[in-house]
């Protein structure tokens, strides 16, 4: 049995190197292509207003390593520990290790216990409501889809409108800004090849986003899912790779040990 990890690139990869060293056969499909924003301005904007924030809200390790490869060369670095004290705000260990490269103090980290493996909107507001009292603003740095999609939906988007009510709701103000896009990738030979050997291997299909599972469908309209088989990481995506027509959905907590036993369970 192979497993078909659909996350971007660098996630892939990294993935795929966790499921072989814990003995399962695993092949790297990005199923979203990640680039630089459409607007450049709006987020050097972002930067040299960033002290009349509270904090930021990453909503993944691209929207931390998109946001600090923008940073101006004008602006003081924020987060060191001798500089104005702004919170951090992330959902999962992914991109807690992205700011922790980029330079942020860890004590200016708030993100859900990783032990716990439930990294989304409601785990991190569970850690981080206590600090928003009126007046409190946060900056959300996010992605944005390249073209929209009629199937699937975007996870992270329903994830992001849920963060920004429960601040909203307790006073405090919410602003977005996009650095970095997620894009379906281009339908090359090699994709194509490497899409029709999983469909005929009947592998398992491992999904970190409801974006993938849409943009997998893009790929391959005329693939009938309903004999095939996926382990997806939160609620939202399992809905969309039932939409999708996959037979057999298992969800799992988005940690190693969580998403390999779920692997072995469609065996």
């Amino acid at each position: 049995m192979r497993v078909m990890v659909t996350r971007p690139v660098r996630e892939a990869h990294d993935w795929v190197h966790r499921l072989q060293d814990a003995g399962l056969v695993a092949s790297s499909l990005p199923l979203i292509d990640i680039g630089g924003p459409a607007d450049v301005r709006r987020v050097t904007q972002a930067w040299e207003q960033l002290a009349s924030f509270n904090a930021v809200m990453f909503v993944s390790g691209n929207a931390v390593d998109y946001f600090f490869a923008l940073k101006p060369a004008s602006v003081q670095a924020y987060w060191a520990q001798s500089a104005i004290k702004i919170r951090a705000f992330v959902t999962g260990p992914g991109s807690h290790a992205a700011l922790l490269r980029a330079g942020v103090d860890r004590s200016m980290i708030d993100a859900p216990d990783a032990g716990q493996g439930q990294f989304d909107s409601e785990a991190l507001w569970a850690v981080m409501e206590h600090r928003v009292v009126p007046g409190y603003r946060v900056l959300v740095v996010r992605g944005s889809t390249f073209m929209a999609r009629s199937s699937g939906g975007d996870d992270a988007g329903v994830g992001r409108d849920w963060f920004s009510k429960q601040v909203l709701a307790a006073g405090g103000g919410v602003e977005f800004v996009v650095s970095y896009q997620r894009r379906c990738p281009v339908l090359t030979p090699e994709v194509h090849a490497s899409i029709h050997s999983a469909v005929d291997g009947n592998a398992v299909w491992l999904f970190s986003s409801s974006e993938a599972v849409a943009n997998l469908v893009t790929l391959a309209p005329q693939q009938h899912w309903n004999g095939h088989r996926a382990v997806c990481t939160h609620t939202r995506i399992a809905q969309a790779a039932r939409a999708a027509g996959f037979g057999v959905v298992c969800e799992s907590r988005p940690i190693l040990a969580a998403v390999v036993a779920s692997i072995e369970s469609l065996q």
